[in-house]
Parts: C-alpha cells; sequence; structure tokens
C-alpha cells in the first residue's frame, strides 16, 4: 500500500481500514487536475530558489511523462496506491528517483486536495455553463419561430388566458438566463488559489503564492489559511445552482410529458428521443424528459449530503470533507447529461400548432377579456367579474363557448354587449392587445427576442 505518512506509525494500517480510508477510487478523475497543480508547484518553488531549474525541469517532464501515459491508457491508475496524490507522487519518484522527493515542499495533501477539487469543479462548472448556453439557443430560437402560435396559459393546471408558444418558453428562457448568471456569480468566488495554505497554517518556506494562482488560472491567492483548506462552500454553492437547474428542467420535463399525453396532442417527441412499450405497439413513452424530472432528485441529494456533512466541521481540515466528491461528480455528470439530453429533445419535437389553437378556444380562456370589455363600457371590474360568471354558467349549462354566443343571448345577461364584443375576445385580440412588458402580444414578445439576442451576442 502506497502511502505518503507511514514515517509515525509502527503497525500497518489495516486493510478495512486502509479502503474505508481511501479515495483513490473516485479523486483518480482528479489526475489532470492533480498534475498542472504539481508542475505549477514545482515552477514557483524554482522561482524563489527551493529548487533549482535542473530540479525542476526533472520534475516537471516526469510529471508530463504521467499526465502522456495515464492519458493513453500505458499507465493505469490501481487502488494500490491511497489517492490520486500518492500515485502521481509515487510514479515521479519510481522514474526520477530522489529528485521526486522535492515535489511536496511546502505542500499539504490538505492544500492540494483543496486545490485539486477546486480545480476540477471550476472546468465542470465552465462546461455546465456552455451547456446551458446551448440551450438559451434553442429556447430563443422556438420563440422566434413560434410568436404566432397560440396555446392556452394555466394556473392551478387549469385553462386561463391564452399566450404563444414564444411567450411560455420565454418564461424558461428568463429563468435559464438566471442559472446562467448564478454560475457566472460561483466562478467569480471560486476562481482563488488554495496552494500554499499548507496543512492549515501555510508554511515556513518563502512561497509565492501570487504565482501559482497565476500559473493556474486563478485570480490570486486565498485570504485565510484555515479557510483554505477547510472551505467547501463553493461546492454548496456550485451544486445548489445545479440543484436550481435541474428544477427548472424537470418542470419543463413535466410540461412536455403532459403536452405528448393522448389527451394533449400538443407536442410529438421524436422518435431518437422516444421508447416504445414491450407489449403495447401504440405506445411512444416520453423517456427522457421522464428520466429528466427523476434525476433531479440526485442532485438534490448531492446538495443535501455535503450541507449536512460540512454543518458539523470544526476548523480546519477533517476526513469528512473527503465526502464532498462522489456525490459531487455523479451531480456534475447528471446535469451535464440531463442539459444535453434535454437541448436535444426540445429541438427535434415537433408542434401539434391546430391542437395548441383549439385548445386555446376552448376552456373560457377569454373570459377575463369579456370581463375587460364590460370595464372599457363603464362596468365596474366587480361587477363585471360576476356579469361574466353568469356568461360561463350559461355557457356550461348549454355546452357552448363564449364565442358560440348570440348577441342575443349576451344581452339578455347584460345589455351593455354589442356586436364588437366577439372582436375583443377573439383568439388573436385576446393575445395581441397584451402589450405591456413581459407579456405575450407580438409587439412585447419582440422587445423580449431582441433582449435575448443581446444576451446571446454578449455570451460570445
Amino acid at each position: 500500500m502506497a502511502q505518503l505518512w507511514g514515517g509515525r506509525f509502527t503497525k500497518e494500517t489495516d486493510q478495512l481500514v486502509y479502503n474505508f480510508n481511501a479515495s483513490i477510487s473516485f479523486d483518480q478523475k482528479f489526475y489532470k487536475q492533480d498534475i498542472n497543480g504539481s508542475i505549477a508547484h514545482v515552477t514557483m518553488l524554482a522561482s524563489v530558489g527551493i529548487l533549482t531549474d535542473d530540479e525542476k525541469e526533472q520534475i516537471i517532464d516526469g510529471l508530463n511523462g504521467i499526465l502522456r501515459d495515464v492519458e493513453n491508457g500505458t499507465l493505469e491508475i490501481t487502488d494500490k496506491y491511497e489517492d490520486i496524490h500518492s500515485f502521481v507522487e509515487a510514479n515521479l519518484i519510481d522514474r526520477i528517483g530522489d529528485v521526486g522527493k522535492k515535489l511536496h515542499t511546502g505542500r499539504s495533501r490538505n492544500d492540494q486536495v483543496a486545490l485539486d477539487m477546486r480545480l476540477y469543479s471550476r472546468d465542470e462548472l465552465l462546461e455546465v455553463k456552455g451547456l446551458v448556453v446551448n440551450l438559451i439557443k434553442v429556447l430563443h430560437q422556438l420563440m422566434k419561430d413560434n410568436v404566432d402560435t397560440y396555446m392556452p396559459g394555466f394556473t392551478h393546471l387549469q385553462k386561463a388566458q391564452p399566450v404563444t408558444f414564444a411567450h411560455h418558453v420565454g418564461a424558461y428562457m428568463e429563468m435559464f438566463k438566471r442559472d446562467y448568471s448564478r454560475l457566472c456569480d460561483i466562478y467569480e468566488r471560486m476562481n482563488y488559489c488554495p496552494l500554499g495554505a499548507g496543512a492549515l497554517a501555510g508554511t515556513t518556506y518563502p512561497l509565492d503564492r501570487e504565482l501559482t494562482a497565476k500559473l493556474l488560472g486563478f485570480y490570486g491567492p486565498t485570504a485565510n489559511s484555515m479557510d483554505s483548506v477547510s472551505d467547501r462552500d463553493y461546492v454548496i454553492e456550485m451544486l445548489s445552482a445545479f440543484s436550481t437547474i435541474m428544477m427548472h428542467l424537470s418542470r419543463f420535463s413535466e410540461e412536455i410529458i403532459i403536452w405528448n399525453s393522448n389527451e394533449y396532442q400538443f407536442v410529438e417527441l421524436d422518435d431518437s428521443y422516444s421508447t416504445g412499450s414491450s407489449i403495447m405497439p401504440q405506445k411512444k413513452n416520453p423517456d427522457i424528459a421522464e428520466l429528466v424530472r427523476g434525476k433531479t432528485g440526485r442532485v438534490y441529494g448531492a446538495l443535501t449530503s455535503i450541507l449536512t456533512t460540512m454543518k458539523g466541521i470544526p476548523l480546519a481540515y477533517n476526513k469528512d470533507m473527503q465526502e464532498d466528491k462522489e456525490l459531487t461528480f455523479d451531480a456534475i455528470d447528471t446535469v451535464k447529461g440531463c442539459l444535453a439530453l434535454f437541448t436535444g429533445m426540445i429541438s427535434t419535437m415537433k408542434l401539434n400548432k391546430p391542437n395548441m389553437e383549439k385548445s386555446a378556444m376552448n376552456g373560457f380562456t377569454n373570459a377575463t377579456d369579456a370581463a375587460d370589455y364590460l370595464v372599457n363600457h363603464g362596468v365596474p371590474f366587480r361587477d363585471a367579474h360576476g356579469i361574466v360568471g353568469q356568461l360561463v354558467l350559461y355557457c356550461i349549462d348549454k355546452n357552448i363557448a363564449l364565442d358560440d354566443m348570440t348577441l342575443d343571448e349576451y344581452k339578455a345577461i347584460s345589455p351593455v354587449f354589442e356586436e364588437d364584443i366577439y372582436k375583443a375576445i377573439s383568439l388573436e385580440e385576446c393575445v395581441e392587445k397584451r402589450n405591456t412588458i413581459g407579456a405575450p402580444g407580438k409587439e412585447a414578445i419582440k422587445l423580449a427576442i431582441e433582449a435575448n439576442e443581446k444576451f446571446i451576442k454578449e455570451l460570445s
């Protein structure tokens, strides 16, 4: 068993204890970050005279060789090593001899693992940002293509008022724009370098932490050595943002599942994002949307786990913090997979526009506009509300829509109604006259699309 800390101990660690303590099975994901961090570290050590230039070059050549061999498959990361740090250091010493033993000068595994986790999280955060951008671009195109696609808007899953598909998608556009903003905000706090904090109290070596941070693309070094090795706020923030992304994906997935049902038939999912039934040949199931909805709980679980792990940990580093990795890795993979598949699913689904429009015309979605008509003709809103309630009851009894009522039927309930009521409650009029900021009318949607175009342009 390759260990970096055997000098203090007179007995071998029990195998079960060793296995329980080891992290190589999951922190091997850090091999690239660990090697890049070590290269920056020895570069800094040479710059302050702790290593000679020759020693620096030998160590860097050895580290690059390990990186190359891991990536081409000639060097395997195995459970012979306790963690990725011992794997890299042991292999370095095997390759270049005693010079390799100088790699760890001025460094602890505490600040080393803090660096690796931060580098890995930063890399993955940037990938997730890119996937969110791809989704935003697809939503933007859907909005542009569906300014005139009428559909019912819902509250309590009941038809409420008519909107357009562009307007409906625009709500999700705003959600994912906020998600993108959150990821950017987290990156700003995350991007500081903990290397050089040592175990918890810095080091007596004259390290240049500013240089190390610069070499690794950080804004600068972390400010307090104890906080540097015990901070996982950035993981919690990242998982919180991921949980919010998944919540948004899940809400949209739920709607797609409903819209895909036989009762709605608003959308048809592409065959490549659907599955069939083993016994029912007519079925076309929205499995991707359902899995996105289901996998949301996994990401929530990761967030809850790290919050629970961190809540009772005194300063500074404690082994509990090793639990920050496995569920975080799973959450990262889950969010990336869900974003990619969801984006593909909605970019290929077909809209049944006639069904959407027909649905918007039923269910009294224009009742509010009938009330507004009365208000515009001098009827107090509270009275108008009661009159339209009577209209709706009359239509339900006759099994007709407001549009189907004769003018005499209207006047029998309120003499205020005139022929222009039919234009006032038409689907197009109900949508198009709503042009306040954020509304579904064409002018309002045009402004929203222009704002989205500006947002996307600023991303590139």
